[in-house]
């Protein structure tokens, strides 16, 4: 498909207004099911891996149910206990995974949840040929099965291109602050009067957000754009030597480890010092 085809088509799929109403309901069940400060949505994103667990999930799923494929139509009947067996992994596999992408799902607005409603339509559609294709396996239907595991991984093969689109041109589930530039020598940014102690306070450096807090006689600075989805860090609450993003509730130390997420990256910190009245900052110099 040409790239101005390609464009277009996602353009018009994330004009889909249509799909708001049903998507609204849909998105406040899922919060419900999957609460925005519990260890089950942690678990979900994917913060104790370090990186969103949707994507490797998929993985498997695709991975059984091409496998299942490549033996329907190669392997002979000596493969056919095996290739039923993939589709089974895969179905089995696909619960988990769907939740995961339901848990990032349940974050996103207007475009990106049209698209990402597409991409849930097309995954579940895919799940139920698949899953239908194991039951008439299962009583000894071949032919069905393996006609309905090739419409299901048609399908899988659609959604996989919406999205990919979401990750890699949308950014949906990646660490919002890898492209950010950090200044490698000391550079003020605010005078220190500006600071009261406990409340964070943000701070610009050729067009990058710092947000900065003083708190038990110091000055600790993070950039401002949380690694999560974006959202601007120096609106939450700062608690505990601990900052709260007022968008998805992750949390930070000062040092920028994660104290919750559903955030996946750090953030990055910066080195702080006062120099005559004035906050300069640098990004932290590599040991």
């Amino acid at each position: 498909m040409e790239p101005i085809v390609r464009e277009a088509v996602m353009e018009r799929l994330e004009q889909m207004e249509a799909l708001d109403p049903i998507a609204q309901r849909l998105q406040n069940i899922a919060r419900k099911v999957i609460p925005q400060d519990s260890q089950l949505k942690d678990v979900l994103s994917g913060t104790w891996l370090g990186h969103p667990v949707h994507p490797p999930l998929t993985d498997v799923v695709i991975g059984a149910w091409v496998s299942a494929g490549y033996l329907d139509l190669f392997g002979g009947e000596n493969s056919e206990d095996a290739a039923d067996r993939l589709v089974a992994l895969g179905v089995v596999a696909g619960v988990p995974t769907a939740m995961a992408g339901l848990s990032d799902w349940a974050e996103l607005f207007n475009g990106l949840r049209r698209l990402g409603s597409l991409h849930a339509i097309a995954n579940t559609t895919a799940l139920g040929l698949q899953g239908m294709s194991w039951l008439a396996r299962k009583k000894g239907r071949r032919g069905l099965g393996v006609g309905l595991s090739m419409m299901g991984a048609g399908v899988a093969t659609g959604s996989a291109w919406l999205g990919g689109h979401l990750s890699f041109r949308k950014g949906v589930g990646v660490d919002q602050t890898v492209f950010e530039s950090l200044p490698t020598e000391w550079t003020a940014v605010i005078d220190e009067s500006r600071l009261e102690n406990g409340k964070l306070t943000q701070a610009s450096l050729d067009g990058v957000s710092i947000a900065i807090v003083r708190t038990g006689g110091r000055v600790h600075a993070m950039l401002d754009r949380c690694s999560h989805r974006g959202c601007s860090l120096h609106e939450g609450k700062f608690e505990g030597n601990t900052i709260t993003c007022p968008c998805h509730g992750s949390s930070f130390r000062l040092d920028g480890t994660i104290v919750k997420g559903p955030a996946t990256s750090p953030q990055p910190s910066l080195d702080v010092r006062i120099t005559s009245g004035r906050v300069e900052i640098r990004g932290p110099v590599a040991q």
